[in-house]
């Protein structure tokens, strides 16, 4: 399809009946213009101040009065001579960064088409080796945060946490994929948790469980879970008995005991004073069996819950808990020689951190005291 070419009269009188107040459609039957884009193009250069524009002729709607006027060939020969001496002097490979750091340096005052004919070099490589140069750059930056990251955060997190965290801290917006990728060759991925095998026993009813696998909770204090956990590192043999609300997976009672009996859960349950029929979750293990532990749940007014017998995920929340304070301090250091008062320490020092520092993507990424604090 030709392309009409106007005159320059048909376009002055364009712009006098648009400042006139015509519309577009009777400057279009008027001037006999085919097509409204260009009585707003020819608007657009006289508000911007471009009336050379007028004199330009029909497809140079993009370079004309722009650019620099093209060399002579003796012009030319002596820009080549230029680049390629300079080239020499610096002793370097006409490689792309060079050529790169030459085009900034010279594009003010040549044109780029003429520096890169210089050296046998297309625009479109050109711009490629470019383009290559400011992804490389953006790489290396996403790569410095990760590890940043990572050895902040001791690497405990796996590459989905990190991935949240750039976006959060950063504003960088990176797959998940490549996060992963990255952390993996360079060795920065969480230590994955080892795999337990379910030995199932013989069903034994107790109390039944009235959580039902439901560890979401619309207040705090509302559900709570509890279990023990074994802390056989060094030359001790150690329990945790620690209890979660499951409002924010905040732990909110726990206690550290070299001996696994009924006083030692008793202790921790002590430690709290819960509304009238809060719901209590627990395994079928003796110590929440027992007796004493029943009535002094009753004493309380908690409401008992209890998991199938061999069945940990009735009580995931705690178990996995237990699972991560192991994988992210014992497991992830590889402590040895750890006496009594090290290991509590140990242990009090990350409930701690989990509880105030460590984030959760179920909590939108803050963690179980902020959480509850904004809630508030």
């Amino acid at each position: 399809m030709v392309k009409k070419a106007y005159s320059l009269e048909t376009k002055l009188a364009c712009i006098e009946m648009k400042k006139a107040g015509k519309s577009n459609r009777v400057i279009m039957e008027t001037l006999g213009i085919k097509n409204v884009s260009q009585v707003k193009t020819w608007w657009r250069w006289y508000q911007n101040d471009e009336l050379h524009r007028f004199h330009q002729p029909v497809g140079k709607q993009y370079t004309y009065g722009k650019g620099m006027e093209p060399l002579s060939e003796l012009e030319q020969l002596r820009l080549e001579v230029k680049l390629l001496k300079k080239y020499r002097s610096l002793n370097q490979a006409i490689d792309k960064v060079s050529l790169i750091k030459l085009v900034e340096e010279y594009k003010k005052v040549y044109p780029v088409s003429v520096i890169l004919d210089c050296f046998g070099v297309k625009r479109s490589t050109f711009y490629r080796w470019k383009a290559e140069g400011k992804k490389s750059k953006k790489r290396d930056e996403v790569v410095e945060k990760i590890e940043q990251l990572c050895m902040e955060n001791q690497f405990i997190y796996g590459y989905r946490t990190i991935t949240r965290l750039l976006k959060k801290m950063y504003g960088l917006v990176v797959n998940c994929k490549k996060v992963y990728r990255i952390m993996k060759e360079n060795g920065w991925l969480c230590r994955a948790r080892p795999k337990k095998a379910h030995h199932l026993g013989k069903p034994y009813y107790v109390t039944e469980n009235k959580l039902d696998r439901d560890f979401q909770a619309e207040q705090p204090l509302e559900k709570l879970v509890t279990d023990i956990t074994y802390l056989y590192f060094g030359n001790c043999k150690l329990y945790l008995s620690s209890i979660m609300d499951l409002y924010n997976r905040e732990i909110v009672a726990y206690t550290i005991s070299d001996c696994q009996d009924t006083d030692f859960v008793l202790d921790t349950l002590s430690q709290l004073s819960l509304p009238q029929g809060a719901l209590l979750h627990s395994d079928q293990g003796s110590v929440y069996t027992s007796k004493a532990y029943d009535q002094a749940c009753t004493e309380k007014g908690i409401t008992r819950s209890m998991s199938r017998k061999g069945t940990p995920a009735d009580n995931a929340c705690i178990e996995w808990f237990h699972s991560v304070l192991k994988s992210e301090t014992f497991y992830l250091h590889n402590w040895r020689n750890l006496t009594k008062d090290s290991i509590t320490d140990i242990v009090k020092n990350y409930i701690t951190f989990y509880n105030k520092t460590r984030i959760q993507q179920r909590l939108n990424d803050q963690s179980p005291v902020d959480y509850r604090k904004l809630a508030a």
